[in-house]
């Protein structure tokens, strides 16, 4: 399970330590993609293929799908963990998230965000405002 916000910083070859609860839980290769809300998503190699899987199964005829799988799919990079538990991000994926050198680790369960310290930071003000009324809705849908 992956779970818990990490402060770190990428250093100046581009690389990033992955907090060491999670090196233990993704291996020694990851997959970073393009994620939602201006971060990156990281998924072990086995969640990987069942996230890419759903993507491909998305309609070609649909347009809103067939971008969204693009986007996903072509925006996935594969990475190697090193053995100091680092890895090394692409130019495109830190400039698509905007990474500085702070940035925050989340673990949202069955994936890892990588965002920027500042993003984040500003991501969660917003959530923290909300938090009660959504809490209220899900409560009317019976999900929690």
């Amino acid at each position: 399970m992956l779970i818990g916000e990490y402060h770190h910083t990428i250093d100046d070859k581009k690389r990033m330590s992955l907090p060491s609860k999670f090196r233990k839980e993704m291996g020694t290769k990851v997959v970073a993609t393009c994620g939602l809300d201006k971060c990156l998503f990281l998924y072990t190699d086995a969640e990987w293929r069942v996230v890419a899987e759903k993507l491909s199964a998305l309609s070609m005829g649909a347009a809103e799908q067939r971008k969204f799988s693009r986007f996903m799919l072509a925006g996935a990079h594969e990475l190697e963990i090193d053995a100091l538990g680092r890895i090394l991000l692409p130019d495109f994926l830190k400039e698509f998230a905007g990474l500085k050198e702070s940035v925050v680790i989340a673990g949202v369960y069955t994936r890892v965000e990588i965002w920027d310290k500042d993003a984040w930071d500003k991501s969660k003000c917003e959530v923290s405002d909300k938090v009660d009324s959504v809490a209220q809705k899900l409560g009317e849908e019976g999900f929690i």
